[in-house]
């Protein structure tokens, strides 16, 4: 018979210290007043009314220059071109891809947009989009980067490069796109043995890490080769440590992933969820950050 954990209710003290040293975040809710100087710029997540800059979402108020904007707290992905992002495709149309990346609406991938398998460049062919099945189908996921927006929101993908392509041999975890730290590469080969897709969408994909970088398949074949035990439950460690972070809201980057994984080694992967675990696991994690900031 399995055996059952049960814990008694306790009070928890809130963690207190997640406000930077440089000072505490401006915190505001939708139609709270912002600013009355009507010198300032009115930026994504506000409008003026009255003279007045109001907020028109939750979340922090971001000042650059003399450019006012409120970065929501949640929210669906909004797009920016250069953004690295994770999605599943979800229907294979004439010439394009369909792909969920948690936006309002579906991105395009287009076959034009893509690399032939072998990395091979040249014009498509009706024999190429005779075979787009072969390359990506429904269901599959693949990482890409935002090429362009259009004028409804709507994102055009592409993967022209060999680090793009079909995901497999991993797991997915969804997360808030607002938790997932803007950096220069979100590729990150972890020490652990396991790599990382940040998505700037908030798809994240954990994953292990190659011994040899394969681009003879141009990123269209799916290993399928079986992971070994000791692979598997480092990505679950890992798995379980973002969760634990994103529970407490802080910012996922491959630093503060590192330092919550080398925090949790003393505890079995499955407690790393239980409550008084996540919390002394994301206090150490934190201090550690505010010490390498300091």
């Amino acid at each position: 018979m399995a055996a059952v954990t049960m814990r008694l209710p306790a009070a928890r003290a809130p963690l207190d210290s997640s406000a930077p040293r440089s000072g505490e975040k401006h915190l505001v809710a939708p139609g709270d007043t912002i600013t009355t100087d009507t010198g300032y710029m009115r930026g994504h997540g506000t409008y003026v009314e009255d003279d007045k800059l109001i907020a028109s979402v939750a979340g922090v108020v971001e000042r650059v220059n003399k450019l006012v904007c409120v970065r929501a707290l949640k929210g669906r992905y909004n797009g920016e071109i250069g953004d690295v992002v994770v999605g599943r495709i979800t229907e294979v149309q004439q010439k394009r891809w369909k792909v969920e990346i948690n936006s309002r609406l579906d991105s395009v991938l287009l076959l034009s947009s893509i690399n032939l398998p072998g990395g091979e460049l040249r014009r498509k062919s009706a024999e190429d989009e005779l075979a787009m099945r072969d390359y990506l189908q429904e269901g599959d996921l693949i990482s890409a980067e935002v090429q362009s927006i259009f004028s409804d929101g709507a994102v055009s993908l592409h993967t022209r490069s060999l680090k793009y392509g079909k995901l497999a041999q991993g797991v997915l975890v969804q997360v808030s796109p607002s938790l997932v730290k803007r950096q220069k590469t979100h590729f990150h080969d972890l020490p652990c043995g396991a790599s990382v897709i940040l998505g700037n969408n908030g798809f994240i994909w954990i994953y292990p890490t190659p011994e040899q970088k394969d681009d003879e398949a141009g990123g269209y074949t799916a290993n399928l080769e079986p992971v070994p035990l000791s692979d598997r439950e480092v990505i679950s460690r890992l798995r379980n440590c973002i969760m634990a972070l994103v529970t407490h809201k802080i910012m996922l980057f491959d630093t503060s992933i590192l330092y919550c994984y080398e925090a949790s080694l003393p505890h079995q992967i499955k407690d790393i969820l239980k409550p008084e675990v996540t919390e002394e696991i994301v206090l150490e994690a934190r201090q550690r950050l505010l010490d390498s900031e300091g």
